[in-house]
């Protein structure tokens, strides 16, 4: 299916690019006012990936994939035609809007499948996790996108356990998890305004199962101390509140959570 969303938009692409030869000769921007090299040159396939980096360069993302592209279609056998399939995404990946990023995951995973053990492989497959992570939405929406992404990100850390990108997965993958630990907390706590106390706790169950590295997890321990504080389980729920005061000393709830003990303490409640 995403093969024909590539099609689709390539074709509507040249459809545009006739309709602006026709009505504006020589407009800038249509794959016939590329500058070519001869016909039959030797180095023409060398002559399209070098212009198509150098537009890849200044950010002239069409312009760049329509160098591509011609070098893909036309010199199959090409030393570069890897490197100018990879270009494609990167010039999608440029453009940085949700249809381009769509397109730009289509041509990194396309690139792996046909260059599995390409020198920058590793790259494709952290692009295509990226395309994925621009696409995620906040945690009170559908994080379909989210778990797309760091099913890449785990597929990446598991091929290339070598690559000079593992900084950048991880921290995405850390972004990632933290963005799956909100949105279920936000479930969570909702269920713990409205008194849904089961509803909430396995909510935060979930995350302490599922995303132990939460960064926020002393919110976490708060909010379930704050439920069997409620239960007038006062011992169970000073634990909870302790791990706030041990593990986070910087918590916004650090002061709460103190009171809170302090009257369990005291007895006071």
């Amino acid at each position: 299916m995403m093969a024909g969303v590539v099609e689709v938009f390539r074709g509507r692409l040249a459809l545009a690019c006739v309709a602006a030869v026709v009505g504006l000769a020589g407009a800038a921007g249509c794959a016939s006012s590329l500058p070519l090299p001869p016909p039959g040159s030797v180095d023409a396939d060398q002559f399209l990936f070098q212009r198509g980096m150098e537009s890849l360069a200044e950010e002239h993302w069409l312009q760049a994939r329509q160098y591509f592209e011609r070098l893909v279609d036309t010199y199959p056998q090409s030393q570069y035609r890897a490197d100018a399939k990879l270009g494609i995404g990167d010039a999608f990946f440029g453009e940085d809007r949700v249809d381009s990023n769509i397109l730009a995951a289509n041509e990194y995973r396309e690139f792996l499948t046909f260059f599995p053990v390409h020198p920058k492989a590793d790259y494709a497959q952290f692009r295509l996790a990226m395309s994925h992570a621009r696409q995620v939405l906040a945690p009170q929406r559908d994080q379909t996108a989210t778990r797309e992404a760091l099913r890449e990100v785990e597929r990446f850390i598991a091929n290339y356990p070598n690559s000079s990108l593992m900084p950048e997965v991880q921290t995405l993958r850390r972004d990632l998890r933290d963005r799956l630990g909100d949105a279920e907390y936000r479930v969570g706590a909702l269920q713990a305004r409205m008194n849904n106390a089961p509803g909430a706790m396995l909510r935060f169950q979930y995350i302490l199962d599922n995303y132990p590295d939460y960064t926020r997890m002393d919110r976490v321990y708060f909010q379930i101390g704050e439920l069997f504080y409620r239960a007038a389980q006062n011992d169970v729920a000073l634990e909870w509140y302790q791990k706030v005061v041990t593990e986070y000393p910087e918590s916004e709830h650090l002061e709460e959570v103190q009171k809170r003990i302090a009257e369990i303490k005291a007895g006071t409640r």
